[in-house]
């Protein structure tokens, strides 16, 4: 259906502050947010705003029982300049799977794609035409009730800003094997994108940057022995030929990067397995001379290649060259940038001045 999202425009544009094609993301915002708001048990008055501070209660329940959850996604300039989504509607299924875990409520998925087209609309100029960089778009959801007490609230807001982004690793990185903390357990928060799973990633991350790696790479809550995620990031590996991935399995984000890439991998005519991988596994594999390449997939990072793991007392290195995963983000950017076939169709393009519903 059809939404009248009320816009809003800012009287002045903060575009020429930012040089948006030499920027770290997460720095500068464009000028305009999306908000929508639920009360009465419905979504309701979708509008496009300048963008602003939020009014808070000190007893908005989001801030004392954690019910967050965002989305992550990139918008691109295609060939004739128009801006470009890349499967937005899988971001809009995720971000409902996060609500359903998280006991918040469903957002209308069309709304959740219209509203990200027509912001974008606006905010088209804000997109980065630099190698490896794009606008970064940050849909969210929080808890806005003021009521404390352990239950659903009742009230929430959904709101999409964005910030323009360069690249995020620009050399291949070195990953921290967690044996002490955990990001996620079967049954718990893990395959959702809660905000609360980031939070208590915080801290472990910060020790192993201490210990010179860039990123930490999860292991499981029970053996710390089985392979979940990297950072922020899903984990692919190349043995002998053949590329595995952790499964799903209860405790690992479905990263939208993650699913493309196995896509495109198996359309390059690779075998891709999703399972359980073992710590010793990559060991073994690294000890025979067979553990050909490894990488990270996420919208933020894009592909990361991965150079090293330290795991307890032990370095497990990766030779140097990534072709494959080198091919595959190529061959993912340019999809993103309209120069290559889009076989999947992946990209919705995003009409500049769309009319609004009479």
């Amino acid at each position: 259906m059809s939404y009248t999202i009320k816009e809003t425009k800012a009287t002045a544009s903060k575009l020429h502050e930012v040089d948006i094609n030499n920027i770290v993301m997460g720095h500068a915002f464009t000028d305009h947010m999306f908000i929508c708001d639920y009360e009465d048990g419905k979504w309701q008055n979708p509008r496009i705003e300048p963008l602003h501070e939020i009014p808070t209660h000190p007893a908005a329940m989001a801030l004392h029982y954690g019910q967050a959850i965002f989305e992550g996604m990139k918008a691109t300039l295609g060939k004739d300049g128009s801006p470009l989504l890349f499967r937005p509607d899988e971001n809009a299924k995720r971000l409902n799977f996060s609500a359903d875990r998280m006991g918040m409520p469903l957002f209308p998925e069309d709304l959740f794609v219209e509203g990200l087209k027509r912001f974008l609309a606006i905010e088209h100029n804000w997109i980065p035409t630099s190698e490896g960089s794009a606008l970064y778009l940050r849909p969210f959801m929080y808890a806005d009730e003021a009521f404390i007490g352990m239950r659903a609230a009742t009230k929430y807001k959904f709101i999409i800003f964005a910030s323009p982004a360069g690249p995020f690793f620009s050399k291949p990185i070195k990953l921290w094997a967690e044996t002490k903390f955990i990001r996620a357990a079967n049954g718990g928060t893990g395959e959702a994108k809660a905000a609360g799973n980031y939070a208590a990633a915080i801290r472990p991350t910060e020790l192993a940057k201490a210990k010179g790696y860039d990123q930490v790479l999860w292991l499981d809550a029970r053996d710390f022995e089985y392979i979940q995620e990297v950072g922020t990031m899903n984990i692919f590996f190349k043995i002998d030929g053949k590329w595995i991935t952790p499964n799903l399995g209860g405790s690992v984000l479905a990263g939208i990067t993650r699913m493309s890439v196995i896509d495109l991998l198996r359309d390059k005519g690779f075998e891709v397995t999703e399972r359980p991988i073992a710590m010793h596994e990559i060991i073994e594999a690294s000890e025979d001379g067979c553990l050909e390449e490894a990488f990270g997939a996420g919208t933020a990072v894009g592909i990361a290649m991965i150079e090293e793991i330290g795991y307890k007392d032990m370095k497990i290195k990766f030779p140097a060259g990534n072709p494959v995963s080198e091919d595959v983000k190529e061959t993912l950017n340019q999809i993103k940038l309209q120069e290559v076939e889009d076989k999947f169709g992946w990209i919705v393009p995003v009409e500049l001045g769309i009319p609004q519903p009479r």
